[in-house]
């Protein structure tokens, strides 16, 4: 499979601070990949440098099989975290002109949009200003001005910020669509649920470092092998080797009495061989025993946290964030 976009030992500083450090990636075509990691985390900066916006003080960059520059920009659809639009123009003359700095001709940007703003839910609103629309149309609207030109890249830069669930539905069908038609995407988001959901493959940066990388179902797989769940009164926070516990109480089919369930995760190097016979010397049963499956945000966590920094506010803030501007854009 082809690469759109290569990354060999980027790097980028802004006086003494690294923002990006000796980062290693690769962008296979068609596939919609998942770039994250806490605020400060490099992401933007990243993008930015693909984008030819910045240049990278060291390593190599290909996109569309060649260095970033302006020529390539025909071919590159982006929504940038920064939303901008001429909020005292209409909607469809603007679309129109997006279309056209893309390469569609006059009568291909007009038809282009009018399809767009139909399959978006704005039809109606495209003799309004946009200044009058909500940020939740006006966030559909700059998703337009990103697709327009049929882009062989598309870089969303936290598409969902601002949709309700129902919009945000109808986003993910629109990047599936672009995919479909032959576009690559490249995700960039908090919304760590969406990743699991529907990218192919990702990349975790912390501190301007790539901390994980791989194919999403690749990555959920070898980190949740020190993941268990276990049925027991017994407490397992004590034992040796286990990293976490996660407790609740749930009540069996057969039975009316409550079976406390454990979710256990191990310290790395502790062996779940180690941990059953751990289990073997506990004074009550164990009713069962099972792998989790984590989800990638807990791997998210765990890999970040690995590093002595708690991420857990931060992704709770975002949450926040997500839901008031939701709230303001509805």
């Amino acid at each position: 499979m082809s690469s759109v976009l290569v990354a060999e030992s980027v790097r980028k500083s802004y006086d003494d601070f690294v923002a990006v450090h000796d980062v290693s990636l690769e962008v296979r075509r068609g596939e919609i990949f998942a770039l994250l990691g806490p605020n400060g985390a490099g992401k933007t900066t990243f993008l930015r440098m693909a984008l030819d916006i910045l240049k990278p003080d060291a390593g190599k960059l290909e996109v569309l099989g060649a260095a970033p520059s302006t020529e390539l920009k025909s071919r590159i659809g982006y929504l940038p975290e920064e939303r901008g639009l001429y909020r005292k123009q209409k909607v469809q003359p603007v679309l129109e002109y997006f279309g056209q700095l893309k390469g569609l001709t006059r009568a291909q940007a007009r038809e282009r949009t009018t399809a767009l703003l139909a399959r978006l839910g704005l039809a109606e609103w495209a003799d309004k200003k946009i200044g009058e629309l909500s940020k939740g149309m006006q966030q559909k609207v700059q998703i337009c001005g990103a697709i327009i030109g049929h882009p062989e890249l598309l870089v969303l830069d936290e598409p969902f910020s601002g949709l309700d669930p129902v919009n945000t539905r109808l986003l993910e069908e629109v990047i599936e669509d672009e995919r479909k038609s032959g576009a690559t995407v490249i995700l960039c988001t908090h919304q760590i649920a969406k990743v699991e959901q529907f990218c192919d493959r990702a990349c975790v940066l912390h501190r301007g470092r790539v901390v994980l990388y791989g194919g999403v179902d690749e990555l959920i797989r070898s980190h949740s092998a020190e993941a268990y769940v276990v049925r027991t009164r017994a407490a397992l926070g004590t034992l040796p080797g286990v990293a976490s516990v996660a407790r609740e109480t749930v009540e069996e089919n057969h039975g009316s009495q409550a079976l406390p369930v454990q979710r256990v995760v191990l310290q790395p190097g502790y062996s779940a061989n180690e941990f059953l016979a751990a289990l073997g010397r506990l004074s009550e049963p164990v009713e069962s025993f099972s792998r989790e499956r984590l989800p990638l945000e807990e791997i998210f966590i765990r890999v970040v946290e690995s590093s002595g920094e708690s991420v857990r506010d931060l992704l709770a803030e975002s949450r926040r964030a997500e839901l008031l501007a939701q709230a303001k854009g509805a």
